[in-house]
């Protein structure tokens, strides 16, 4: 296996200068194999609030520009243990959300061809979809941990049945998820009635609020989250929404009462070990992003991500 190629050297080339990649990572096309690749997907024609997460993944890519090579958390160098690269993004039809659905469908079941997984960078929720049928057609029916405020299980908005409020829904239909190893996490706020929670649990999900997080503490979570999940291909889906707007300000449907940055990152790391097969970060929306908080604690998430996709790629 050659040496894997790594992000710009900071102490060489400043942060604010050198490629817009995730990281400062090379390009797809600048090697000549990817373990892991980081995508974006520029489309929020899905949502039914606040608009802007079609802008995503460039507010994502710079905010990552402070990113260094070596976690420590997780005691790794990813960059050097597996070949990481930014693939850019999938050029979505903004105005056909069948199309759009379609097409990541597509350039996912692509990209994933071999051993290469994805880390994809939104976009709205409804991108979960296309990803999660990409996933399912590699590795069959994927175990879902899914970090939101929202369950994103209902069934229609205004009579459509393709939204960022749905994918989960149609994806229980569709037989592409595990329905043994479903669970939300940081789930709060109003609901339209109780029915919301009943067709949830009929649909297999279990739920970990965000006051469970709280009150049980993040070893307490993970471990029950481990339990549930066994060996079986994971896929991780995390819409920004799941912090709280102290922490993540620049999303559409933003909810009180949200977990802290810290809790979702040592969650994430409490994954180590586990067959994650891929993953996705969604609804950050720039145009509500004040200083930039959002960006940061997204492209956090995203690095601890595709370190741990990196780190299973040598297991």
């Amino acid at each position: 296996m050659s040496t894997p190629i790594g992000p710009v050297d900071a102490s060489k080339t400043p942060r604010f200068a050198g490629p817009a990649t995730f990281a400062r990572l090379p390009r797809l096309d600048q090697v000549p194999h990817a373990d892991v690749a980081v995508i974006g997907v520029p489309f929020d024609s899905g949502v039914s609030y606040r608009p802007g997460a079609r802008f995503g993944p460039t507010h994502v890519r710079e905010a990552s520009r402070l990113l260094r090579p070596y976690h420590p958390a997780l005691d790794v160098s990813p960059f050097e243990i597996a070949q990481v690269a930014d693939a850019g993004d999938i050029a979505v039809n903004p105005f056909n959300i069948h199309e759009a659905i379609e097409t990541i469908e597509a350039a996912a079941v692509d990209l994933t061809k071999g051993d290469t997984s994805l880390v994809t960078i939104g976009g709205d929720h409804t991108i979960a979809l296309p990803l999660l049928r990409a996933a399912a057609a590699k590795h069959g029916p994927v175990a879902l941990v899914h970090f939101d405020a929202h369950l994103d299980t209902w069934d229609t908005y205004f009579g459509a049945e393709y939204t960022h409020g749905t994918p989960f829904r149609r994806a229980v239909e569709e037989g592409i998820l595990d329905t043994e190893a479903l669970s939300h996490v940081g789930t709060r706020g109003p609901l339209y009635g109780k029915k919301d929670l009943d067709d949830d649990r009929r649909f297999g999900f279990g739920i970990v609020t965000s006051s469970d997080v709280y009150y049980q503490g993040v070893r307490e979570v993970v471990d029950k989250l481990r339990g549930r999940l066994g060996n079986r291909p994971v896929y991780v889906s995390i819409d920004i929404d799941v912090l709280d707007p102290a922490h993540a300000p620049g999303t559409g449907t933003p909810e009180a009462g949200g977990m802290t940055s810290r809790e979702l990152l040592e969650i994430l790391r409490g994954f180590q070990g586990l067959n994650l097969v891929g993953a996705d970060v969604v609804e950050v929306s720039p145009a509500y992003d004040h200083a930039e908080i959002t960006g940061v604690a997204a492209s956090h998430v995203a690095y601890d991500l595709m370190s741990l996709l990196a780190m299973r790629a040598q297991t």
